[in-house]
């Protein structure tokens, strides 16, 4: 590995999505240890198959996959990001001070994604986990139908810190043909608002830990108490069944 050298500055308004990412994937050669993008204006795949611990901030809103495939380096985006936030990523961390688009952590393998605010549909879709990786996505708002839909593992978190008093999360199809993983959204669910494929249970203290530390991290990200946090209800949802479909296929 290249030693770590200063910080790089790149003002993006001009360049090609392609251009942008050469100039990355050249201060990761060069053993740069942080870069900051300066007006970002949808240039998309950025940090996609970078394979070291830089550490990337981005000033504006990127494009589409952000971060796809990314192993080791931390990015923070100081806005919001748009559709495919992590897409395949295996390990590394995205904190987003803003919302996030649709299919945030598709496919997602590793590492950690954080958004500060709300997330768009069909979030952590297909969301993995394999030997001792196991990802997860933490969402400080709240978010659209589709909600952790074929998750196969990993953790995802839901805080709905923006929903005001009294106002309960919209989401419907929530788990749809989960097989494996873990949610854990804080609120009220009804029924009519889960897969047919999930099941509510209650917090074991494993449970308990495991959120005080994502809760904790999410905080040193973006504020708050986490103790207030954690003082409401749960509501813990795990898949029914390892192969929900396996009867649509039996003959």
């Amino acid at each position: 590995m290249a030693e770590v050298t200063s910080a790089l500055e790149i003002d993006a308004s001009s360049l090609h999505y392609r251009e942008l990412n050469a100039r990355l994937r050249e201060a990761v050669r060069d053993g740069v240890g942080r870069v900051d993008l300066h007006n970002v204006y949808g240039q998309r795949y950025l940090g996609t198959d970078l394979h070291r611990p830089i550490e990337i901030h981005i000033h504006g809103t990127p494009g589409n996959d952000l971060a796809s495939f990314m192993d080791g380096p931390h990015i923070v985006v100081h806005g919001n990001a748009q559709d495919g936030c992590g897409n395949t990523m295996n390990s590394g961390e995205v904190v987003i001070h803003g919302r996030a688009g649709d299919a945030t952590g598709h496919s997602m393998r590793g590492g950690k994604i954080f958004v500060r605010d709300d997330v768009g549909y069909r979030v952590a879709i297909h969301m993995k986990e394999y030997e001792e990786q196991r990802p997860a996505v933490v969402i400080g708002g709240t978010a659209q139908h589709f909600l952790g839909e074929y998750m196969a593992g990993g953790v995802l978190v839901v805080l709905g810190l923006t929903l005001r008093p009294g106002e309960r999360h919209i989401a419907n199809f929530i788990g749809t043909g989960m097989h494996g993983g873990v949610m854990y959204i804080r609120g009220e669910l009804a029924d009519y608002q889960l897969g047919k494929e999930v099941g509510s249970v209650p917090l074991e203290d494993d449970d308990r830990h495991l959120l005080e530390g994502l809760v904790g991290e999410y905080a040193d990200h973006f504020g708050g108490d986490p103790a207030a946090i954690l003082s409401q209800p749960f509501t813990k949802l795990v898949p029914l069944s390892l192969r929900p479909y396996g009867q649509l296929y039996a003959y």
